[in-house]
């Protein structure tokens, strides 16, 4: 049951990155799985309303239902209130993408965004990825409030991944990972420049709650427009929904229940 439990969220999961589908066998192979086996599953999750298939035996899509699940989560989680007036605010002074992302044991999640830009290039990134903690403002913002140590080894754990996936100026070794984390501590907020994506910037703060981070809010968008010098102009703004979010976030279970006893 676990082995087939295991094999069911992965399949899952690679739909998910895959959003135009994939076929039957290229999934049994990439994934290791045995045809019939894989077989059997997406049929299962197909009968629960998960996956669909595009025409009569071709490729597997997921369906609504994983994300109606996820957004009905948030809803009730109460984190959608506590958070759309900190980001619209937030998004409107810097007229650029603003998105909150949730610390979740070793992972780093995007579950939120306001948009401040109506008109001309967007910045847009999925909802719900995770992300890459060696290249993103957000992450960046997360790892600057741990120990080195600490912050290496989740670094370690997720990689850093391959230069498709991050820009021009993205840290690739341990010591220029700690010279970026090094100038957020002085600072108090994470900045990047073409260092997630070619032609993007980037600023983020941590959410803390008690001295420990719970969250990140950051600010994207075309470098052209978030250059150094109005990052540095939107840090009190940052700052402050952070700071406002932090005593708040005990309304929501997303970020989790502080212990009884201590508020």
């Amino acid at each position: 049951m676990s082995l087939a439990l295991d094999r069911g969220l992965s399949l899952l999961e690679h739909l998910a990155a895959h959003p135009g589908g994939l076929p039957l066998a290229l999934m049994a192979s990439e994934l290791d799985i045995p045809l019939s086996a894989c077989h059997r599953l997406l049929g299962e999750l197909q009968r629960r309303g998960y996956v669909r298939q595009v025409r009569q035996q071709g490729d597997y899509v997921l369906t609504t239902k994983v994300v109606s699940l996820g957004l009905g989560y948030l809803s009730t989680a109460g984190i959608v209130d506590i958070a759309e007036p900190l980001l619209e605010r937030l998004a409107q002074k810097s007229g650029e993408l603003v998105r909150l992302s949730i610390i979740d044991e070793d992972r780093l999640t995007w579950i939120a965004k306001a948009q401040g830009t109506r008109q001309g290039l967007r910045y847009d990134p999925d909802m719900g990825m995770d992300a890459r903690l060696s290249c993103t403002a957000s992450g960046h913002a997360w790892l600057f409030t741990l120990s080195d140590e600490r912050a290496l080894d989740l670094v370690a754990r997720q990689g850093y991944g391959t230069p498709a996936e991050y820009g021009p100026k993205a840290p690739t070794t341990v010591k220029a990972l700690l010279a970026f984390l090094n100038a957020a501590r002085l600072r108090g907020y994470a900045m990047i420049d073409e260092v997630f994506a070619p032609g993007m910037s980037a600023m983020a703060a941590p959410v803390m709650r008690r001295k420990e981070a719970i969250g990140v809010i950051s600010i994207a968008g075309p470098r052209v427009r978030l250059t150094p010098a109005r990052m540095h102009e939107l840090a009190p703004a940052l700052l402050a929904a952070a700071a406002e979010l932090g005593p708040i976030s005990n309304t929501s279970s997303l970020f989790g229940r502080p212990p009884l006893g201590k508020g």
